[in-house]
């Protein structure tokens, strides 16, 4: 899972970006809304939203925003029906890329992800074309600064993870989604800081792919991003430091 631990401290890093652009809080916001519909608006009796709200937590978005989304999730005024997605493709180089979102219009949807695999150099493929290649996991990103990075690891696996791997200062803690909780409170109680946890879709195996093909991969990833009702984006390639340095100065 080494490439996809790369992956997860870049993804950090994007979504910094994606809070300036404002988008990030919209996608925060939808994914609230979901939980509260499908399992309530209490925390202590909804794994889903108490995620959600961490997810929203950790990426600065404001509480009254919060818990404007939770009341929207409660009440039934606004008549929006969110609909949960899988959508799947292959991008440049053959690169297996999944996408998750959350829609009100399932057909628009589609159309918008289907553009933007098109112009990409990739396309939209059937359901199950690449799904098999992944897995869900449970994701928590740390950034070890002054700490020994072995050591937070032994850490990570007495609380309970599956894996952990490490990317110069990055440590990427791999679980089972019903143990990312528990073992990120296990991690907090150590004062180690989370940068940041959620669960979602990693590789399996993981693709290498040259450098042209790997940019407009990452190209492709940022375009489905910028799309409202994408919540997240997952692929199988292992970006190497060059490429992902190259990516980032010319963006």
């Amino acid at each position: 899972m080494s490439g996809h631990s790369k992956w997860s401290s870049i993804k950090h890093q994007k979504a910094a970006t994606d809070a300036k652009r404002g988008n990030l809080f919209t996608k925060l916001t939808r994914e609230i809304i979901v939980a509260v519909r499908k399992g309530g608006p209490s925390p202590d009796a909804n794994y889903a939203l108490r995620l959600a709200i961490q997810r929203a937590k950790d990426s600065s978005m404001p509480y009254d925003n919060i818990s404007r989304a939770i009341d929207k999730g409660a009440g039934t005024a606004d008549g929006i029906q969110l609909q949960e997605m899988v959508l799947e493709g292959y991008g440049p180089g053959g690169a297996a890329i999944l996408v998750q979102a959350l829609s009100d219009n399932r057909n628009r949807t589609v159309q918008n992800v289907r553009n933007v695999f098109t112009r990409g150099g990739g396309g939209l493929g059937e359901s199950g074309s690449v799904a098999w290649i992944f897995e869900n996991k449970g994701v928590i990103s740390i950034k070890a600064g002054d700490r020994d990075a072995d050591e937070l690891g032994l850490l990570a696996i007495d609380a309970g993870a599956d894996d952990v791997t490490v990317e110069k200062d990055y440590i990427t803690v791999y679980t089972a989604p019903q143990k990312l909780e528990e073992v990120r409170i296990a991690l907090e109680r150590n004062d180690i800081p989370i940068e940041s946890a959620e669960v979602t879709m990693v590789p399996k195996q993981t693709l290498d792919l040259d450098e042209k093909a790997a940019i407009q991969t990452l190209k492709m990833i940022d375009n489905l991003e910028e799309l409202d009702e994408v919540r997240s984006v997952s692929t199988n390639v292992n970006f190497s430091d060059a490429t992902l340095n190259t990516y980032a100065t010319a963006k």
